[in-house]
């Protein structure tokens, strides 16, 4: 018995250190590429979303990791850090899968239907997705330990979640925030685990 409770702690600890490298890397990434935009006189910027112009198409999965300006990349880095972590601990396949329908879905409803003239861009659409996918998934899946973790995530970032869906918010993207968070949600059903096989019991020498 000992044995097998070894083993399970050393691969949730060996899961969480996968998570934490992978949210650094992504939150670096995102510096990183502000820091190019900065150098290149904002070119970067040009891969925001404009809304129903086909070509734009192309930068829906590019607008969800560029920013206009550090204090918009600050903006998003904490929540985006701890509500990926907590999201990636449930394995780093099952992660990207979420985030990648929540950047696709939310990117293509922000072409559909944000103000014409507009430019779209930043990671907050993933951070509402994610707060939204942490939110139901402990109920679509039943799991006690889930549930809490959505109620925790909640409590912290409920009152910013709900004031970045104000339309009344200026300069904010509150549909990229609205559909993000619908996204997430969604991503929680369909990306949901299936039953599981029977675990096959080891005895301990």
């Amino acid at each position: 018995m000992t044995d097998i409770r070894l083993d399970r702690s050393t691969r949730g600890a060996g899961r969480a250190r996968t998570a934490a490298l992978l949210m650094c890397a992504w939150i670096a990434l995102l510096w990183a590429l502000e820091a190019v935009d900065v150098v290149t006189g904002h070119a970067l910027d040009a891969h925001g979303i404009v809304p129903r112009d086909p070509g734009e198409l192309l930068d829906v999965v590019p607008s969800a990791f560029l920013h206009f300006g550090f204090a918009h990349v600050a903006s998003n880095t904490i929540p985006l850090l701890v509500l990926g972590f907590l999201a990636a601990l449930g394995g780093i396949r099952r992660f990207l899968a979420v985030a990648a329908l929540i950047v696709v879905a939310d990117g293509l409803a922000v072409w559909l239907v944000s103000p014409s003239g507009t430019n779209t861009a930043g990671a907050s659409g993933l951070v509402f997705g994610l707060f939204g996918y942490l939110l139901a998934r402990g109920f679509v899946e039943r799991k006690a330990l889930d549930v809490v973790v959505g109620v925790l995530v909640a409590a912290v970032w409920g009152g910013s979640i709900l004031a970045g869906l104000s339309p009344s918010a200026s300069g904010v993207s509150w549909q990229g925030h609205l559909f993000g968070l619908v996204a997430g949600v969604a991503a929680a059903f369909v990306l949901r685990t299936r039953g599981r096989t029977p675990r096959q019991r080891v005895p301990a020498c």
